[in-house]
């Protein structure tokens, strides 16, 4: 049932699936607890990522002197570039619209770009406060060629990339030969672009268990869309009085990390016959055919 709700979203080219601060820390520190200097001095891109919703940037941003990055960079989506009726309802949020940067030719056409280095407000920290944006040229396309450029400067790509382009946006990463911790189905693993790519070692799985389903926060209009339609439980979850979409997802990644060097306990043979069910087995032990 979960795997149809990323279907879902492919087909609707719903893709504004937010991932949760909590699923976000839990995953990266799986990997500091692996090499804690992972982050340390590298640049880190946010591709299809608005901060202004989204939990990436706030995640990396408020531990940025933490992981010792050298610099942080994301990129917004402008609402156009969503589709024919995206900007129908949109409103910019108070944060753009109360910048002297704010631009009404600008605000539904172009994407933003979000960059941290440096302590701006000389509070003697560098945290999301010290956050400096402006508009891009283009509607923040990853597959432009100003993201593109970005892309080629960073050594770090993460994000929840847009689910109707996934397959896009993974040859995209892949191309950069960068290091990346990227969001996809479960699904995505018998895809004929993607299991060569694990079977050649250049893509696993991230930490969060197979079995486990990933909670997305949603905007209001698809949460009612989802209490319409579904029952709670199936395609959704209301936790804290708040809908949370409820997806089959996985991380997928190029990053080591310790789960990935785990020793495999196995038995032996004699423990294989001392352990079994079977009185049998225990007895006589496995019978040999010729």
């Amino acid at each position: 049932m979960a795997n149809k709700n990323l279907s879902a979203a492919k087909r609707a080219k719903n893709d504004e699936f937010y991932t949760q601060y909590a699923d976000i820390q839990k995953e990266v520190n799986a990997y500091l607890d692996y090499n804690p200097d992972v982050f340390r001095d590298k640049v880190i891109l946010l591709p299809c990522d608005d901060p202004e919703w989204s939990n990436f940037t706030k995640f990396f941003a408020q531990n940025f002197e933490r992981f010792g990055i050298k610099k942080l960079i994301s990129t917004s989506y402008a609402c156009a570039a969503k589709g024919k009726d995206a900007c129908a309802d949109y409103c910019p949020t108070l944060f753009e619209y109360n910048s002297e940067k704010f631009n009404k030719d600008k605000t539904e056409t172009h994407g933003k770009i979000f960059t941290l280095t440096r302590d701006t407000n000389h509070n003697g920290r560098i945290d999301i406060d010290d956050l400096e944006w402006q508009y891009l040229d283009g509607d923040g396309d990853f597959r432009s060629d100003e993201i593109k450029k970005l892309r080629d400067t960073a050594d770090i790509i993460v994000t929840n990339p847009p689910f109707s382009l996934f397959r896009q946006f993974l040859a995209w990463v892949i191309d950069s030969k960068k290091q990346f911790l990227i969001i996809g189905n479960k699904n995505c693993i018998t895809y004929k672009e993607v299991f060569p790519l694990i079977k050649s070692n250049q893509l696993w799985v991230g930490t969060m268990p197979m079995g486990f389903d990933i909670l997305f926060d949603v905007p209001d209009n698809v949460a009612k869309e989802l209490i319409k339609k579904y029952k709670e439980g199936s395609k959704y979850r209301i936790i804290n009085n708040k809908v949370k979409a409820r997806a089959s997802g996985i991380w997928f990644t190029n990053i080591e990390h310790g789960k990935r060097h785990k020793h495999i306990t196995l038995m032996t043979m004699d423990d294989n016959i001392k352990f079994s069910k079977h009185i049998e087995i225990r007895n006589i032990g496995y019978q040999k055919y010729d």
